[in-house]
């Protein structure tokens, strides 16, 4: 199992001497990718239903200022040199997609082709809207479209598309990423269609596990998807033994033993013991990549719990 840690966005640690002193903390203790997120702009009023909350609202803790993914990304590419650089999720239909494949290979040239592009439909409506994006409701159609533009970009020397949303032809799109065919995209998100992108369009499927209307707490529940995402891969002609499985665990804290919906413990909470067996299951299961949260109000209590899970929880996983 390969591990990844969250880098904030917004708040007091969204500076560039924080955000240095963490990624480079987060390199030597050998954590494998680093994840950043993606809002644009956050609506004042939000009306939206938010997945992963039981009350359904999104609470930004912050005044709405954000760095914008992508760019933060490129400047997370220049202060490592080893940690591969995971957009966790990037929303597809919020940017122009020509300009999203040229913004993607670029940054995968300069990290040397460290880049991974996790990616999903969105869910805030208020938030299209403003960038003029395409239609909210036709969001899962766009995004589909989208990962075919990216990898025909990325891949073909003389690109041509034409489809409901995106149409190209006779251009020159080079340089080409790093990595050969392009960066791995991972496919976010829980629903069925989101099963259903996995298996047909990407190379991973990435799911969080606190999804209340999908809930994936349990390794068993994850196993069941699984299977649904190998045989849409398979029904698309697809080997689904190429498709690999990660798995997002933001509420990991390790300094308590949480409770799950259903009264047990959470899992990947509680003592090194408990969170290495859980992560073996995992495993088993087939996901080989884990993101965590490390949730913390300074920088010294982020890197403490960063700290301790890479010396107390992974030398249990290997």
């Amino acid at each position: 199992m390969r591990f990844g840690f969250g880098v904030p966005t917004q708040g007091l640690l969204a500076t560039p001497p924080a955000l240095k002193t963490l990624v480079t903390h987060g390199e030597r203790l050998g954590f494998s990718l680093l994840s950043v997120s993606d809002h644009i702009v956050i609506p004042r009023t939000i009306n939206s239903h938010y997945p992963y909350s039981t009350s359904g609202n999104f609470d930004p803790s912050s005044d709405g200022a954000c760095l914008e993914q992508l760019t933060l990304l490129s400047f997370l590419a220049g202060q490592t040199s080893t940690v591969r650089l995971l957009t966790s999720v990037m929303v597809l239909p919020y940017r122009n997609p020509v300009l999203a494949a040229k913004i993607l290979a670029s940054i995968d040239i300069l990290s040397n082709g460290r880049l991974i592009l996790g990616c999903g439909a969105g869910w805030m409506r208020e938030e299209f809207e403003t960038l003029d994006s395409p239609p909210f409701d036709h969001r899962g159609s766009v995004s589909n479209e989208y990962i075919q533009v990216f990898r025909d970009l990325w891949a073909n020397p003389n690109p041509t598309f034409s489809g409901k949303f995106v149409q190209y032809s006779n251009i020159a799109f080079a340089p080409k990423p790093a990595q050969p065919e392009g960066p791995p995209i991972w496919v976010g998100g829980e629903s069925p269609a989101a099963l259903r992108r996995a298996g047909r369009l990407g190379d991973a499927w990435y799911p969080i596990g606190s999804n209340p209307q999908y809930p994936l707490y349990e390794p068993a529940k994850l196993r069941n998807s699984i299977d649904v995402v190998r045989k849409h891969a398979e029904q698309a002609g697809r080997d689904p033994d190429k498709i690999s499985f990660a798995y997002s665990a933001g509420w990991n804290d390790l300094s308590a033993e949480q409770v799950s919906p259903d009264g047990s413990r959470l899992v990947l909470t509680g003592s090194a013991d408990a969170v290495a067996s859980d992560i073996h299951a995992f495993s088993q299961m087939g996901v080989t990549e884990m993101t965590l949260g490390f949730p913390g109000t300074t920088l010294e209590e982020r890197m403490e719990r960063m700290s301790h899970f890479a010396t107390e929880v992974m030398p249990l996983t290997s």
